[in-house]
């Protein structure tokens, strides 16, 4: 059985120009609204959500399934976004991308816990899961890669944003809605100052049922290189798991072993910088 994650819904602004071309806002803008909608939507309900003409819609669909950026299911015919567009902004290490780097201590790190393990980066003021390592458990977290998280109420999140420098992670806290998923989510900017403080410290950040109740995670750096602890970490692995098998007084044991798989993974990433 998958416990399947769902994004939380992103508002998307659009930017009217002098010089915007039409048709490009309105693909733009059905990626944009495609990106908050996991479960896909119908080529009706992107033309009346967008108030643009179904002919419009059909166009720009049609062309961006035909380049392998849509997906159509064949039963709701909703479309929803490919896989494709993580290929064009998942960092590189030079020579290889992230996640290929990466993978094999996911791998390792999956093989040890058992559990999902997942890599996300920072997108503008969320982040981005772009890999995947599914858990070997019959019950275990799965998402589709591209979900986007805050950086606030979940392990991975709260680590990007502590490793931040601090003129960024304070523009981040001065945009960052704090909305309370759970009761332990963290709602004040100066609570999420200090747990900031205490994950940089600690080497690792949790997720103590603070996105979903009944789910833990707990997240650990990757780095382009070692010896600074900030403005060098592109991004995060993490493992997710029911919060039975992954209880509150196992975090610490859980922070070393993710911790070293993120250390693991630095290391295979300095190999090809």
């Amino acid at each position: 059985m998958e416990i399947l994650m769902k994004s939380q819904r992103i508002p998307t602004d659009t930017v009217d120009s002098p010089g915007s071309v039409p048709a490009l806002d309105r693909s733009l803008d059905i990626v944009e609204m495609l990106s908050i909608s996991p479960q896909g939507m119908t080529l009706s309900e992107i033309s009346q959500r967008l108030e643009v003409p179904k002919n419009a819609v059909f166009r720009i669909t049609q062309t961006l399934q035909a380049r392998g950026y849509l997906l159509r299911d064949k039963e709701t015919m909703a479309f929803r976004l490919s896989g494709r567009w993580l290929k064009l902004a998942t960092p590189r290490a030079r020579r290889i991308s992230l996640p290929e780097a990466v993978r094999p201590a996911m791998v390792a790190l999956r093989d040890l816990t058992e559990e999902t393990v997942q890599l996300g980066v920072l997108n503008d003021y969320f982040g981005t899961i772009i890999d995947q390592v599914e858990g070997t458990q019959p019950l275990r977290i799965v998402v589709d890669l591209g979900l986007r998280f805050t950086l606030y109420s979940n392990a991975p999140g709260k680590l990007l944003l502590a490793h931040m420098p601090e003129k960024q992670r304070e523009k981040a806290l001065s945009k960052i809605k704090l909305v309370a998923h759970t009761s332990r989510t963290i709602i004040s900017k100066d609570a999420l100052r200090k747990e900031c403080e205490r994950i940089v410290s600690q080497g690792y950040s949790v997720d103590y049922a603070e996105a979903d109740e009944g789910i833990h995670c707990i997240a650990a750096p990757v780095r382009i290189s070692e010896g600074n602890p900030q403005n060098d970490v592109p991004g995060a692995i993490w493992i997710s798991g029911p919060a039975k098998r992954l209880p509150k007084d196992r975090f610490a044991e859980l922070g070393r072993q993710v911790r070293e798989a993120a250390e693991q993974a630095s290391r295979a990433i300095a190999t090809h910088c």
